[in-house]
């Protein structure tokens, strides 16, 4: 791998991460770690062979096809990979590869702080106790769900999915599941398969998204399946933001036919609905699911390992275009 390799690093990634880089390529990287956009990220592109970015870099359609021709691959540092337009990549042969399968623990250990968190209530224990507002134990004091013995829908039953289950069955949790295929007897240990999603909401006391985004999965929890819901469900979301319907989840929050949500994505993201900051029944975390160091450093090792594959001229081993 020829260290004249030139390589645009997007954002400011973990310090291994970037001792890495720079020993392996000739880096620019990103000392005020801004989040590059637009016209910008095209014009600093420029003398570059390839780039380590991020989610919060946009590679629009428009972004894409005024990359300079020199740009041969992107390697995002994420699993998701919805803010690059893959058909553009493709069609300039522009090479991507993303993170799977590193994050999947760290993400599910969010996901079960959320259900345990909202559940529990507290956030507003939390805030009772910085406020100084505690008045002593009384019976019936921030009373909420408990998860024993309670069923666990889980949309999206990949790594991260079964991850989460196997951390609820620890907490007693009855699983329940939806994919876009069934899983092999050995991987859904015991799990109860429902063919759509909406059989699923039925069943889904306490709900846990775990699937990918996709433009068809925009606001999949709208009004009318957040209807499908037992009375008082727990929603969770470490998936993507995009995937609630803000306007429905709010309203259903307010009015107590969802009890609680636990959110780690939001749609617009840094931006969030602030509706949310006004309901004591949502614990928020911001996108924090794979923020553990040694997930991190694999996320960007992984990268890297697609980026040496890449100026190898071997097969890239997480290609997503």
């Amino acid at each position: 791998m020829p260290k004249t390799a030139k390589l645009l690093v997007t954002r400011r990634f973990p310090p291994d991460v970037l001792a890495r880089a720079e020993r392996d390529y000739t880096c620019t990287f990103n000392e005020n770690d801004t989040a590059w956009q637009g016209d910008d990220l095209i014009a600093r592109a420029a003398g570059h062979d390839a780039m380590l970015c991020s989610s919060s870099n946009k590679f629009t359609a428009g972004v894409v096809a005024g990359l300079p021709d020199e740009i041969g691959m992107l390697a995002t540092f994420s699993v998701g990979f919805e803010h690059i337009d893959v058909d553009a990549c493709k069609a300039r042969g522009i090479a991507v590869s993303n993170t799977p399968d590193v994050l999947s623990d760290a993400t599910a250990d969010i996901a079960m702080m959320l259900l345990l968190t909202a559940s529990r209530r507290a956030g507003e224990a939390e805030r009772m106790m910085r406020s100084d507002s505690w008045p002593g134990w009384t019976p019936t004091q921030l009373l909420g769900p408990g998860l024993a013995g309670k069923r666990l829908g889980i949309l999206g039953m990949g790594g991260i999915g079964r991850a989460v289950a196997r951390r609820a069955r620890g907490f007693g949790m009855e699983i329940h599941y939806h994919n876009r295929s069934r899983l092999a007897p050995d991987l859904e240990e015991g799990a109860t398969y429902h063919a759509t999603p909406e059989a699923l909401l039925a069943q889904s006391q306490f709900l846990s998204i775990n699937c990918p985004m996709s433009p068809e999965m925009k606001h999949f929890l709208d009004a009318e399946r957040i209807e499908l819901l037992p009375q008082g469900a727990v929603v969770v979301n470490t998936a993507r933001g995009g995937l609630v319907d803000d306007a429905a989840l709010i309203p259903a929050l307010k009015s107590g036919r969802v009890f609680a949500a636990g959110l780690d994505v939001f749609e617009g993201e840094p931006k969030i609905n602030p509706a949310y900051r006004d309901l004591d029944n949502v614990f928020m975390t911001p996108h924090m699911g794979s923020a553990t160091i040694e997930t991190r450093n694999a996320m960007g090792f992984k990268a890297l390992d697609n980026l040496d594959a890449y100026f190898a001229g071997t097969e890239l081993p997480d290609r997503v275009a």
